[in-house]
């Protein structure tokens, strides 16, 4: 595990190893609030130190961006006290820890948000995450400026949190994957068509949150780099939108599926995504993570070695055996 045991440093943190847990709804929390269950979740996985990155789920920037009723919100300052404790045990524990910040989109329910569910485009939800089968209003500009500004006071709220970092979440046919991909968006005003202009709310929620943090704050994006559907983004479009994140000030970029959700379609192999971690490793010179059906330590060794990745998601292992790290390390 020579690869998997080397620290890496981004941005002004050093991470101890390439072991990232990734980010897994829990549904632990209370009316978004950060609760007992949810910090005991976190000091078992955490507890000694042996992952040395842990991407917190997926955190709502405002009520109408909610995925489930047991989301943790980061959309009130009232919730930095709970994170706090969130990022005390972690650190604790001797892990570092990044806060993913995300509006649902489509792919939220008025059911549980109480909200007009929104989008790039009244195109209903046809992602693994959110099919629904409602139809979203189509956002304003006035609407994606406001969303833009949740981001950027979320990731205000996770800096005061003492998290290392922030994650911004376009993958999963989530809202920012929405404008992202042509099965959601289209859209025929700057926001939409060509690729630039699909991620221009991402390029313009990079700029505010790195007016909110500052320059030195580690800024990652959870990227749903293909959607693996027909008429969907490409393994090229996954390419071409890295570099325009790097570009724009995006420190850490995390690879996953776009609207065929976490897993790809008719792949079962261990770091199945890893087409796409490798193509755009290539062409970035920023960190990469690769999840997707990584279940041994063999394998994460072997997708670095491959230079597939720079460090390597473990979810559903981790999620089952708290130990997973511990035992790998002292392999």
């Amino acid at each position: 595990m020579k690869l998997l045991m080397q620290p890496i440093k981004i941005k002004n943190i050093k991470i101890n190893n390439r072991i990232v847990m990734p980010p897994m709804a829990t549904s632990k929390s209370g009316d978004g609030m950060v609760t007992d269950d949810l910090i005991n979740y976190y000091d078992e996985k955490s507890k000694g130190g042996y992952i040395g990155l842990i991407i917190t789920e997926h955190s709502y920037v405002s009520k109408e961006g909610m995925a489930d009723k047991g989301q943790v919100s980061i959309s009130r300052d009232s919730d930095i006290e709970g994170l706090k404790r969130i990022t005390e045990t972690i650190h604790n524990n001797d892990s570092k820890v990044i806060a993913q910040i995300s509006h649902a989109g489509s792919s939220a329910k008025p059911s549980v948000t109480g909200c007009e569910i929104i989008s790039a485009s009244e195109v209903a939800n046809v992602g693994a995450t959110g099919k629904s089968g409602i139809v979203p209003h189509e956002m304003s500009k006035e609407d994606i400026k406001r969303v833009v500004k949740c981001f950027a006071d979320a990731a205000k709220r996770a800096k005061e949190s003492n998290f290392d970092g922030v994650e911004i979440h376009s993958a999963h046919a989530y809202l920012l994957n929405q404008f992202f991909s042509p099965l959601a968006n289209k859209r025929t005003d700057e926001y939409g068509g060509s690729l630039e202009n699909r991620v221009r709310i991402h390029l313009e929620i990079i700029e505010e949150i790195r007016k909110s943090v500052g320059e030195d704050y580690l800024v990652a994006l959870r990227l749903g780099a293909c959607d693996y559907i027909d008429g969907g983004n490409t393994l090229e479009d996954g390419v071409a939108a890295s570099k325009l994140f790097e570009k724009a000030g995006v420190d850490l970029l995390d690879i996953s599926g776009g609207f065929c959700g976490i897993i790809r379609p008719d792949h079962k192999e261990a770091g199945y995504f890893s087409e796409l971690s490798q193509a755009i490793k290539k062409e970035v010179s920023i960190p990469v993570i690769l999840t997707g059906g990584i279940t041994e330590g063999e394998q994460a060794e072997k997708l670095l070695e491959e230079y597939k990745a720079d460090l390597i998601g473990v979810g559903r292992a981790i999620l089952k055996d708290s130990t997973w790290a511990k035992k790998v390390v002292e392999d």
